[in-house]
């Protein structure tokens, strides 16, 4: 197991403790982490291009002149797609984009994702970070003493005060458990652990 430091919110070294090898030290894939991320930037997309076919454009469905004897080409109704606010024919219609892969694939991915912030050494562990009032300041300083920017932090549930607290500043997401993603720990450069979430990571992951 590893064993990484505990710091308190002023930087200090507080405690230690101990990752589980299963989930944070494991072999890094880049196929299996591309697959999750590309699944998951699949489902964020809208996919509402949409355009109006012959049949929803309103007009008459009435044909414009006779078949023959005028010397004009043979027209159909005004909503045909030749002509000017007819309907389109080839345009695109409202669609999902998204698709599964396994539970198993998004598991391991999530793993090796931490596993490889630890690598990197950008995983710290923090006691806690508790704020009695929302004060965006407040938060500022802890990071300032933490020298860091660009800050996922992990919480083990709801935590009103640091999540608004956390709202207005740029580079920096406060995420539970339950939201945890393999896209969003690769995205940001460091990641923040509280202590008390890392048995909810493993009972989630082990």
């Amino acid at each position: 197991m590893a064993i990484v430091d505990v710091l308190n919110s002023k930087a200090e070294k507080v405690s230690q403790t101990e990752l589980v090898d299963t989930i944070f030290n494991i072999p890094l894939k880049g196929n299996i982490l591309h697959e999750v991320v590309t699944m998951q930037l699949a489902k964020r997309r809208s996919g509402s291009a949409a355009v109006k076919h012959r049949s929803d454009v309103r007009g008459s469905g009435r044909k414009m002149f006779r078949q023959k004897g005028t010397g004009r080409a043979r027209r159909g109704d005004v909503k045909s797609p030749l002509l000017r606010g007819g309907g389109s024919v080839f345009g695109p219609d409202p669609r999902s984009y998204a698709y599964k892969v396994p539970k198993r694939v998004k598991r391991t991915a999530l793993k090796m994702a931490l596993s490889s912030k630890l690598k990197e050494e950008k995983l710290v562990v923090l006691e806690e970070l508790k704020f009695d009032e929302i004060k965006t300041g407040e938060f500022v300083k802890v990071m300032n003493a933490l020298d860091m920017e660009n800050v996922l932090i992990i919480t083990e549930k709801r935590n009103e005060n640091l999540e608004l607290s956390a709202r207005n500043v740029s580079r920096v997401k406060v995420l539970r458990v339950e939201g945890l993603n393999v896209y969003d720990i690769l995205k940001y450069k460091n990641v923040v652990l509280l202590e008390s979430s890392i048995k909810s990571i493993e009972g989630r992951l082990l």
